[in-house]
């Protein structure tokens, strides 16, 4: 009989060192959501220079453009007719992908091939007066 609680004890031992385990694992891979969107200073600039001008219609957004190892930042402009830029990580106009007259940019976009990972990483949510 001591046998078998002694067991039985061992057993329900291993089941709770397993689920701590499992749960120390989640809890490590858990961020914190200011982690969680790393940015450049002078996108994050960029984005409080928005937040201070009037309400663009339709509302700014801003989304990143992964290709390969190199980030793009595509913001867009409020209407109508402006173009759409795209920023290097320091925030220098790489080109004008969309937008503009004919809605086909500036035509000076190198070609990215079909790698491209977009990701919307802000949006004005403001409400137009």
């Amino acid at each position: 009989m001591f046998t078998i609680i002694t067991l039985i004890m061992k057993i329900n031992s291993l089941k709770l060192t397993f689920i701590s385990i499992l749960m120390s694992g989640f809890l490590l891979n858990c961020k914190p959501s200011n982690q969680q969107r790393v940015l450049p200073s002078c996108i994050d600039s960029k984005i409080e220079a928005i937040k201070k001008a009037p309400v663009q219609n339709p509302p700014t957004e801003i989304w990143k453009w992964q290709i390969d190892t190199v980030a793009y930042y595509y913001i867009t402009s409020g209407c109508c007719d402006q173009y759409n830029y795209l920023y290097n990580e320091n925030c220098e106009v790489v080109c004008a992908p969309d937008g503009g007259f004919t809605g086909k940019g500036d035509q000076k976009c190198p070609d990215f091939g079909d790698n491209i990972q977009k990701k919307l990483i802000w949006k004005d949510e403001r409400k137009q007066d």
